[in-house]
């Protein structure tokens, strides 16, 4: 015996199951009750239980999510906009290429924004014939797109450092420039943690390697202030020189940002993830065993699949309680998950025997 339950419900204990619609209402007709009344209800069980499940709340939790990283956005554009601009201004006064890198960078990083926000609009349009899926993915490809801003704007440091040291010319205005790093430090910084923290609540790969980026950027206005201080000590390279560090620097930067987006791109998840899912799976009331879990993301939700053996014995009805209880486990033990498949097996040989007409369409690792 075994099914698949894809879960969606839309409470009280709403489910879709093989493409079907099930509703474990508990009204004796089985139909909605008049909109007051299932208010009511709802705001009862949403203080009783904040923890929930309905598709109506995941949207709303989705829809949400994607506001919090559009604001997040949004607000840090609007604090590096300015950062970049009163750095602009002392560039044009100084002529310091330290600070022009750092200026640069920081332009780079508020542009990002741009991608950023375009793939969290795309990620809240509804799932079609042919993306299945949504459009969480466009948020995978804003992370692309941030490597490629800071891959080019490591390229333009680098270039302006070296022109330098080759056509070497006077700094001037060393404490605006001094004072311009300073700032350049705080508004990096507090967009860092901003979108670091956002991204990691919210769980956008994407966000985090921004606030990566940002957080990289920080480090290097404070840079520039060595250099202001090596022109005031009669050291004229000590300006280029930083830029070229301001460089390398940023080049870590992108190593880091390039590991975080491969990795979710390739459908990478913390293994602790799935540690949780076993655990959750296996404590399920009639699991016997757990089978393949997998994980992935989608943008900036998680989606689970996992095979569980159950009793070889139990009526249809039976094992599918069993697999609405153990995909109820894993909405309760993985924050971020907003759909699972779960797959009901009986025993191991009668479930290898049921599956002999699969074998020659499956890879090796992913029989069961």
């Amino acid at each position: 015996m075994h099914g698949s339950h894809e879960h969606g419900h839309a409470h009280a204990h709403g489910h879709t199951h093989g493409g079907h619609q099930h509703g474990h209402s508990h009204s004796a007709s089985g139909t909605a009750r008049p909109g007051r009344v299932r208010f009511l209800k709802e705001r009862v069980s949403h203080l009783l239980r904040p923890h929930s499940h309905d598709a109506a709340d995941r949207v709303d939790s989705e829809l949400e999510a994607s506001a919090e990283g559009m604001r997040t956005l949004w607000i840090s554009l609007a604090v590096l906009g300015l950062t970049a601009l009163f750095q602009t201004v002392v560039v044009v006064a100084s002529g310091s290429v330290a600070l022009l890198g750092d200026t640069i960078h920081n332009l780079a990083d508020a542009l990002t924004a741009v991608p950023l926000a375009i793939a969290f609009v795309l990620g809240r349009r509804p799932p079609t014939r042919r993306f299945t899926y949504g459009y969480g993915r466009a948020e995978d490809l804003a992370g692309v797109a941030v490597v490629l801003v800071i891959t080019a704007s490591a390229g333009l440091a680098a270039y302006e450092a070296v022109d330098r040291l080759i056509h070497p010319r006077d700094v001037t205005h060393l404490p605006a420039v001094a004072v311009a790093g300073l700032v350049g430090f705080l508004g990096n910084e507090w967009v860092a943690r901003y979108r670091i923290r956002t991204g990691r609540r919210i769980g956008s790969a994407a966000l985090v390697a921004d606030g990566l980026h940002a957080r990289t950027d920080g480090f290097t206005s404070l840079a520039v202030l060595v250099g202001a201080g090596g022109v005031a000590a009669g050291w004229q390279l000590a300006d280029p020189l930083i830029g070229l560090v301001i460089t390398v620097a940023i080049l870590a930067v992108l190593r880091d940002a390039v590991r975080e987006v491969a990795q979710r791109l390739m459908d990478a998840v913390d293994p602790a993830l799935v540690d949780t899912a076993e655990t959750a799976l296996t404590g399920t009331s009639g699991v016997r065993a757990v089978g393949a879990i997998r994980l992935r993301w989608v943008g900036h939700q998680l989606r689970a699949e996992a095979d569980i053996v159950v009793p070889a014995d139990l009526t249809v009805v039976q094992a599918h309680a069993i697999a609405v209880s153990a995909e109820h486990a894993l909405f309760h033990a993985i924050p971020r998950l907003t759909a699972a498949t779960v797959h009901t097996d009986y025993t191991p040989a009668a479930s290898a025997t049921a599956h002999e007409a699969l074998a020659h369409h499956r890879s090796p690792a992913l029989t069961s």
